[in-house]
């Protein structure tokens, strides 16, 4: 079972963060959080990785609907959209799908993850 949806795009890694934090702010989504997985490892282990963010992604209405549903969905907000690079300027682009959200939350949910995983897949398609 797939729990993320993706694509993998022939850019670098720094033009790549750019460009999705841009196609995520024309589907509507702000980022509330940043999470560098490399620089984290780094300072915390001393073990160097490839390039590597997360962006908490958040609309606010969507939010705001899917916590009228279930409070405890908070849980998986925002939407996580991960970058990393697989090197040779070529770098992958994933979000947690709200289909999966969905499955935890159940049916009540279905019209807020059908919204929300249009508005991220638009996203991801205008990258690639």
């Amino acid at each position: 079972m797939s729990y993320t949806i993706g694509v993998t795009v022939e850019q670098d890694y720094p033009t790549t963060v750019e460009a999705t934090r841009a196609a995520l702010a024309e589907q509507g989504f702000g980022v509330l959080t940043e999470i560098d997985f490399a620089r984290t490892l780094k300072d915390k282990l001393d073990v160097d990785v490839p390039a590597h963010i997360v962006l908490g992604a958040c609309r606010p209405p969507l939010a705001h609907q899917a916590l009228q549903v279930d409070p405890s969905v908070g849980t998986v907000l925002p939407c996580n959209v991960a970058v990393r690079d697989l090197g040779d300027g070529t770098t992958r682009v994933e979000a947690f799908d709200p289909d999966a959200m969905s499955r935890l939350a159940g049916d009540a949910f279905a019209p807020v993850a059908a919204d929300a995983k249009e508005r991220l897949q638009k996203a991801l398609d205008s990258l690639g």
